[in-house]
Parts: structure tokens; C-alpha cells; sequence
């Protein structure tokens, strides 16, 4: 939209119109944008919380592929990927076939939290055995395990 504004110099004298955009406002749009997404991101990507166990392990070498990850809670419950919705021991073999692509050979870590029954933890592993995947791993929290092996 352009303006005409008057000059109180003349009469008559008529100015160029003024055709700036002010972007000040879209900038400030997109920074509250910004800080929202920074600030929800890592909520969203946490999934199951879980308290991993405390012992030495060597790191496990890095992968191309995104492992697949299954959650084992306090109370026993198993939970795939990042959903917060737990499934039975029956469904997660199909649904871990299914988002692997039939790829057994896929890396998937069993991530269970140090107050749950071992007994829980290894219906886990022998079922993943049974459904012929061999690439399994158990995440340990890899700031203390730094801190056992300095002997903290």
C-alpha cells in the first residue's frame, strides 16, 4: 500500500510514496516460534523415562541405522520407540518385525530401568531371540559408567 505524504514545505510538492515493509514484527514471530521448538524438542524425544543401571561397560560402536529401542518401566511394563502407551510381550515382536522391515539384522537396545526384575528384562531379551533378532544391546548411563572406571 502506497502513501502520498505531504510536505509542509510547498504547496503542491507531493513525495515519492513510501514503500518499505517493516519486519520487525515477523522477526519477533519467529523468534518466540524459535524459542518454543527449542524449548519443546527435547520434551518430545525423551519417551519412557527410565533409570538406567550404574556399571562399567565399553560403548557400544556407532551405527548408520537408528536402533530400534524397547523400554522396560519400574513396573515391568514394555514400551517401543518413543510411545508412551505400553504393549504386551505378544505384540512386540510383530511390531518390532514390522518397523525393522524384517531386518534382523537391525541393532535394538532394551532399555530397562535398575529397579525392574531381571526376570522382566530377560523375557525381553529371549523373545527378541526368538524372533531372530541378534544385535541386541543393554544401555548403561555412560557418565557413571566414566566415573566407576576412574574409580570415583
Amino acid at each position: 500500500m502506497a502513501m502520498l505524504i505531504k510536505g509542509s514545505g510547498g504547496r503542491g510538492k507531493r513525495r515519492k510514496p513510501m514503500a518499505d515493509i517493516n519486519v520487525t514484527p515477523m522477526v519477533d514471530v519467529m523468534l518466540v516460534l524459535l524459542v518454543v521448538f527449542m524449548i519443546t524438542a527435547p520434551m518430545l524425544a525423551t519417551g519412557v523415562s527410565v533409570t538406567l543401571p550404574k556399571v562399567k561397560a565399553e560403548q557400544m560402536p556407532p551405527s548408520d541405522q537408528r536402533p530400534l529401542v524397547v523400554t522396560v518401566d519400574k513396573a515391568g511394563k514394555v514400551y517401543v520407540g518413543l510411545e508412551d502407551t505400553p504393549v504386551s510381550l505378544k505384540e512386540l515382536a510383530p511390531m518390532l518385525m514390522a518397523l525393522s522391515e524384517n531386518n534382523i539384522e537391525k541393532r535394538v537396545y532394551v532399555r530397562a530401568d535398575e529397579a525392574v526384575a531381571s526376570g522382566e528384562v530377560v523375557k525381553v531379551l529371549a523373545l527378541l531371540q526368538a524372533a531372530g533378532f541378534s544385535n541386541v544391546g543393554l544401555p548403561v548411563d555412560p557418565n557413571v559408567a566414566r566415573h566407576i572406571l576412574q574409580g570415583d
